[in-house]
């Protein structure tokens, strides 16, 4: 009969060969593999769940609410349109991201850096033409990167200090003493993605479907006086850049501007009239200081950051057939606006107001909350489908929103209060400011992926009390033999091997002891090798398992196992001969 040790070791490379070879999700393999752990008795309920316990695996989901606080402000796609710019190449996207996003990530945990861009990176890469697996791997690596700059950059540094304290009775790490390490792995890091991922990174899920067999609306937009629009052109303002969109005329006071070029500029009071997809559409309702040209909308109940975009396609019966949308009178008998129309593909060269509906068009329709509910089996529409991620954003507290987002960095940082307090009180604020709302709130937590790193923590800890991963790194360290060099080399080895399997955080906390006990019978200097393993830990790039931010832009990149594997894996052999050349310059072996 298999031992506990072979039959997890079995279970866990079962798990990784299923998501290297397949497309099922990361949270279903990982469940199951922690189903027949609990069947065969390695572990018990408490040890198998006790992920979903874990302070890491809380502010993960926590941090998922402080992000749609700031996605529901515009706070991060103003950052984004300030750092990020309009890159002509892909390579060029991907240094405008990384660069911002490892500086960020030394100073704030990098899970909420990337819990923040991840969806703002989504809709640039769009309006870019990217496809959004060519960013989101190296959104994800850029976190790690700067991670590994300073002590509070990851929870993985924090967690090797603090051991250093309790375990080896040395003092703690400093502030900036792993950036002797991190900074330059961060530059070899950023330079190898930029010249490998064209070669390495697959193009998935493009961003632009065909276009022509796209519906396309037509649409009428207002430049609010007082806007950051009035004086910018139109390149400058963003309104070139949305794929699916064209600008087909100005109207400005008296007269029409027709195929307006990319330098004319805005007024206030321009009216600009668009024909674009619908995605485009609602990119443009997220533009500050653009809202619909029609004031019917200013007339609806329910506030604008309240409201909903629907689409709804016209019944044959329906009494708007025949009428234009002016003469319906549509948001008095259903207390919603018409903010676009489409028909058949063609484009509707008319305003809004005085298009003419028939049988089988399609509205864009801003509504408050009951409209669904109350129109969901009306026999005026042969359809009714919410378009999501188009709510309004509330960018008038943006700036509330950096404020909750600086106090949160302060005081984690400080170590005022432990980073999960810190995390539970920006997101409660984020709520209380009615930055994000309870709705939101619940809809912005990625279950998929807080399912999958807990399940990844239950694995780990089968490997660790089974005895799988303490047996299988003392067999590497006797291999080391008497030799200080060889020795760092083999626990980084075994820390970046058992970090993508079983999870960053869980790796140190194994290897540690094991690489303490071996360093103080050989009379070495400790401190280079809990370096070493802090970076191993950190440096995590070839499974998406062994990283929180690699999971979390899973999904998002349309990525496989395999993906990960073939561009981070060269990549953590680089890190490794970095790293294991550089710590001996700088903390002595012996």
């Amino acid at each position: 009969m298999l031992s506990a040790a072979w039959l997890t070791w079995l279970v866990t490379l079962a798990c990784i060969g299923v998501l290297a070879f397949t497309r099922l999700g990361p949270d279903l393999v990982l469940v199951a593999g922690l189903t027949l752990l609990l069947l065969f008795g390695v572990i018990n309920p408490a040890q198998a769940f006790g992920g979903l316990a874990n302070e890491a695996v809380l502010t993960v989901a926590v941090l998922y609410v402080v992000a749609a606080g700031l996605r529901n402000t515009g706070a991060i796609d103003a950052l984004i349109r300030r750092l990020f710019g309009r890159p002509r190449t892909v390579l060029g996207a991907q240094l405008r991201m990384m660069l911002p996003v490892a500086a960020i990530s030394s100073f704030v945990n990098n899970t909420p850096v990337v819990a923040a861009f991840l969806p703002a990176v989504s809709d640039w890469a769009k309006r870019q033409r990217i496809s959004s697996s060519k960013l989101m791997i190296p959104l994800s690596y850029a976190s790690i990167f700067g991670g590994t700059c300073t002590l509070i950059g990851t929870s993985t540094n924090l967690v090797v200090s603090g051991l250093l304290k309790s375990q080896a009775h040395l003092p703690g790490m400093s502030f900036f003493e792993i950036a002797w390490i991190g900074i330059p792995c961060a530059l070899i890091g950023l330079l190898y993605v930029l010249l490998t991922s064209r070669w390495l990174l697959p193009t998935r899920n493009p961003v632009l479907a065909q276009l022509e067999n796209s519906r396309e609306y037509t649409v009428e937009m207002l430049v609010l006086s007082g806007s950051p629009l009035d004086g910018q052109s139109i390149a400058a303002a963003g309104l070139r850049q949305l794929p699916g969109l064209f600008l087909v005329e100005i109207e400005r006071a008296d007269h029409i501007i027709a195929a307006a070029g990319p330098d004319e500029r805005l007024q206030a009071g321009d009216r600009l009239v668009f024909a674009g997809i619908t995605e485009s559409i609602v990119d443009l309702q997220r533009i500050r200081g653009l809202v619909p040209a029609t004031d019917q909308v200013f007339k609806l109940d329910a506030p604008r950051t309240a409201r909903s975009l629907i689409e709804a396609v016209i019944a044959a019966h329906s009494p708007m057939c025949g009428k234009t949308v002016r003469e319906g009178r549509f948001r008095s008998h259903y207390n919603a606006v018409v903010i676009a129309v489409a028909r058949n593909g063609e484009r509707i060269r008319r305003k809004i107001g005085d298009i003419e509906l028939r049988a089988g068009d399609t509205l864009l329709l801003e509504s408050g909350p009951e409209f669904m509910e109350q129109r969901i089996n009306s026999r005026d529409f042969l359809l009714l489908r919410p378009i999501e991620g188009a709510s309004i954003p509330r960018h008038e507290r943006s700036w509330i929103a950096w404020l909750i987002l600086t106090g949160f960095v302060v005081v984690a940082g400080l170590g005022w209060l432990p980073v999960f307090t810190s995390a539970l009180l920006a997101a409660g604020l984020m709520i209380i400011t009615r930055c994000c709302s309870v709705s939101l709130a619940h809809r912005s937590i990625e279950f998929e992926v807080i399912i999958a790193i807990a399940a990844a923590f239950g694995i780990g800890k089968a490997l660790e009390i089974s005895g799988a991963a303490s047996g299988f790194a003392h067999e590497l360290l006797a291999f080391a033999g008497h030799q200080p060099w060889l020795l760092l080399v083999t626990i980084y080895g075994i820390t970046m091997l058992l970090t993508e399997i079983i999870t960053h955080s869980a790796a140190a906390v194994i290897v540690f002891p094991l690489a303490y006990a071996a360093t103080t019978s050989l009379g070495l200097n400790f401190m280079p090798f809990a370096m070493a393993i802090a970076m191993a830990a950190s440096a995590s790039f070839a499974t998406p398992i062994g990283y929180a931010t690699n999971l979390m832009v899973y999904g998002p990149g349309g990525y496989r196992f395999s993906d990960f594997l073939r561009f981070g894996l060269p990549l953590n052999l680089i890190m490794w001969a970095v790293s294991v050349l550089i710590i001996p310059h700088v903390w002595p072996l012996q």
